[in-house]
């Protein structure tokens, strides 16, 4: 079998497939960092017309990340699929408090998701961070209200919850009201990968990688 072996090529010939869907959308270098990424993660093409993305928000994502800033996440498989490597050098952390007890017997409590009470539960800790929401419309909701209502002011939210319930609704809540920097993808399509492939796009336009992509520092 005659195939590509070496990571940083199967990469690069990737993103060279993937630029054609892309070419016909005016994005900037880093944009197209971003979408390019979102789009290997899926492996669907049609992503490149669905994602949505505030003025600027790319770049407030990584002036975030640049500072070491911290993201929150309302699922661990978001928390998961994130580069810790890359976070380290950076200086950032990334949280998930779903599966807490305490975040079980609030959600009990007062009847509504676990995401939801998460969520509520970061606070003023959201103040300046990356909010990335991959799995719960409910925890969308819930950052969008804190944003309108709490004055919380997150540097960037990467909404992007996947399903049939509530999804397609809260993205265009996102882009409606969300007074703060914002990326996502209209419609059902979404998930946790693409939302930790999203994260992960900012966070490589910050670091050095090596031949077999692991990190090597912060870029110059």
């Amino acid at each position: 079998m005659d195939f590509i072996k070496n990571p940083r090529a199967i990469e690069e010939k990737s993103m060279d497939l993937i630029d054609p869907f892309i070419s016909d959308i005016d994005l900037t270098d880093e944009e197209v960092t971003v979408y390019s990424r979102m789009i290997h993660a899926s492996g669907d093409v049609d992503y490149g017309h669905l994602i949505r993305t505030s003025e600027n928000a790319v770049e407030e994502g990584f002036k975030a990340l640049a500072k070491g800033c911290n993201i929150y996440c309302d699922v661990n498989m978001v928390k998961a699929g994130i580069n810790k490597n890359a976070l380290k050098v950076l200086g950032s952390e990334v949280f998930c408090r779903v599966s807490d007890p305490e975040i079980a017997k609030i959600a009990k409590e007062k009847n509504i998701a676990r995401s939801m009470a998460a969520m509520n539960s970061f606070g003023t800790d959201l103040n300046g961070a990356i909010i990335a929401v991959g799995n719960a419309p409910t925890a969308l909701y819930e950052a969008i209200r804190m944003t309108l209502e709490d004055g919380i002011k997150p540097a960037l939210i990467i909404g992007i919850p996947v399903g049939f319930v509530g999804a397609a609704d809260s993205k265009e809540q996102l882009i409606r009201k969300a007074p703060c920097p914002y990326i996502t993808v209209r419609g059902t399509k979404g998930g946790s990968s693409i939302v930790a492939s999203c994260v992960n796009a900012l966070m490589y336009n910050l670091v050095k990688r090596d031949n077999m992509l692991y990190i090597e520092g912060k870029k110059k």
